[in-house]
């Protein structure tokens, strides 16, 4: 598989990875089965994807967990990222950026992984109780400790900010301050051909720093896959069933988008699929981003991983620019 690189650090990662988090954490609770998330883990070294990409909060703790008994038998073949700042209670997530939290949080992970050292820790969210310098500044000392070989700050769930605002401009300002204290690796945010908001100002602002950029959801949560029936339903704790693109009517208006995909992939071979455009066209953004698929199963793992090989044409770059802008009940 094609190699990148992590930021200044030079990191050497496979152009795809692995998002661990559907394995045990948010999605389909029925589908969550541990030893078939380790054969897919070993599925995806084999092919490979070596970016693992988990956090202390999913499960909790339980994704690190499965992520390490991976590495327990094959730590150098993988490239480590996890992530803390986000304690998970009883139907709440809390942001905890204290500097002594952090240490701990640390400690915890490697245990859990297995691991003498992280490759990148990310800091999953900003604490607003605490200077965001603060908290850099330990993970900092983590890496001077030798805990730890580079740092990222996740941008994905930034969501949250009013209509018709930079939906990244919170990040690029933190961004701006974290680099002051000690430099930034990765980051971390959602990117997809129906997700674009990132090509505005965070992507650039990577690519003109040597920045890594690590694109969450690329396969739009699943629907850019073209496997999901709209008005098929989702298991009541799974955050699709109360996502406004995921509405059985929006996922019906969102069809021109898959068809465009299926259209693509069509004129690259009859096992060409609409996923592998979606994460080709992600691929093609820049040498510095790495797509971060999320899958469940060993199929899924190698059917992304050859979408390293897929090399999209002016007309497929040109399509895939025309297609329609995605809805949701919000719109």
């Amino acid at each position: 598989m094609e190699r990148r690189t992590i930021g200044a650090t030079a990191l050497d990662v496979g152009a795809i990875g692995l998002g661990c988090m559907p394995m045990n954490w948010a999605y389909s609770r029925s589908e969550q089965r541990g030893d078939r998330s380790l054969r897919t883990v070993h599925a995806a070294l084999d092919a490979g994807v070596n970016l693992l990409d988990t956090a202390d909060m999913y499960g909790p703790f339980t994704n690190e967990l499965l992520v390490g008994r991976v590495l327990k038998e094959r730590r150098s073949e993988a490239f480590v990222s996890t992530k803390c700042g986000l304690l998970v209670g009883d139907q709440h997530v809390v942001a905890n950026g204290r500097p002594g939290y952090v240490r701990r949080a640390c400690d915890a992970s490697l245990r859990r992984l297995q691991t003498d050292v992280i490759d990148l820790y990310q800091l999953h969210r900003a604490d607003p109780e605490v200077p965001i310098e603060e908290t850099w500044g330990a993970m900092a000392e983590l890496v001077s400790a030798g805990k730890v070989r580079a740092l990222g700050l996740c941008a994905v769930g930034a969501r949250a900010v009013r209509r018709g605002a930079d939906l990244h401009e919170g990040t690029i300002r933190q961004l701006d301050r974290v680099q002051q204290v000690f430099p930034v690796a990765a980051v971390e945010a959602e990117l997809s051909v129906w997700s674009r908001e990132a090509l505005a100002r965070l992507l650039p602002w990577c690519a003109a720093r040597g920045v890594g950029f690590l694109a969450a959801m690329p396969l739009g949560s699943g629907y850019l896959t073209g496997t999901l029936t709209p008005g098929g339903g989702f298991e009541p704790d799974d955050p699709r069933a109360r996502h406004a693109r995921f509405t059985a009517e929006m996922m019906a208006a969102n069809q021109p988008i898959v068809a465009g995909l299926r259209r693509v992939a069509a004129r690259h071979g009859a096992d060409v699929t609409p996923a592998q455009v979606a994460l080709a066209w992600v691929l093609g953004l820049g040498r510095h981003v790495v797509p971060v698929p999320g899958a469940k199963r060993e199929q899924w793992v190698a059917e992304n991983a050859r979408a390293a090989a897929l090399r999209l044409t002016a007309e497929d770059l040109t399509e895939i620019a025309a297609l329609p802008a995605p809805r949701g009940s919000w719109d």
